[in-house]
């Protein structure tokens, strides 16, 4: 990924990025993208753009493993959080959902991630202390509650899931108050071309549309010249 082309998806948002990627494939069908409503926690910061780092969690009861064991595996799952290709993100899959009930993503912890130089969360699960959480480390969750309940850590870089998105270890995924999706490997050389061209396209119709005196005739003009754009 060149700055470049992470400076522009980090100012669209992700329907955009989804349109591109068909443009970029040539054809409609493109799947890799969460399924349902998800909440954002600071929406007017925009998009989260990184490699993911990816683990699952649960808390609806306590872990049956033995102290040092859960604290281990804790603290692998700092270390995994602070390695790798940056720009990153966190993706967490909690176990517990649709019956997810402790918040992994609060203050304290959105404040450590983002030490660690991660740039956001995207997780099924629970988030809280919204209106504390740092800025420019945006959460999408699932939920919002007031809990931790009995939250630990269960898995440290395996493939995870989230509202019907398979996500990586080292998967490049954008996301924001739309939900997220998982950029294919093969359409990242031509994904900036791809949007700067579907941005074009879409003033075709767009500046029109948004003119005084604008009537089916100018529409019928202005579609006929966006779908000559996309062909």
């Amino acid at each position: 990924m060149t700055p470049s082309l992470l400076k522009l998806l980090q100012s669209v948002d992700t329907p955009t990025v989804c349109n591109a990627i068909e443009v970029a494939q040539g054809q409609r069908g493109f799947a890799q993208f969460t399924r349902g409503t998800m909440l954002c926690s600071a929406p007017e910061e925009g998009a989260m753009v990184g490699y993911a780092r990816t683990a699952k969690i649960a808390a609806q009861e306590p872990s049956q493993e033995a102290p040092d064991v859960i604290r281990a595996r804790r603290m692998a799952y700092y270390k995994h959080m602070s390695e790798g290709p940056s720009p990153r993100v966190t993706v967490v899959q909690d176990l517990d959902y649709p019956n997810a009930v402790g918040a992994f993503w609060g203050e304290i912890n959105t404040n450590v991630h983002k030490g660690l130089g991660v740039s956001g969360a995207l997780t099924n699960g629970v988030m809280r202390d919204l209106g504390d959480l740092p800025e420019g480390f945006p959460v999408v969750a699932g939920s919002i509650g007031p809990s931790h309940a009995f939250v630990h850590v269960r898995e440290v870089g395996t493939p995870v899931e989230v509202f019907g998105m398979a996500v990586q270890d080292g998967d490049l995924v954008h996301a924001d108050r739309h939900g997220a999706l998982v950029i294919p490997e093969d359409v990242i050389p031509m994904l900036e071309a791809a949007i700067l061209k579907l941005l074009e396209t879409e003033k075709l119709v767009l500046e029109p549309a948004r003119k005084e005196g604008f009537d089916f005739e100018q529409f019928e003009a202005a579609w006929q010249a966006f779908e000559a754009a996309r062909t």
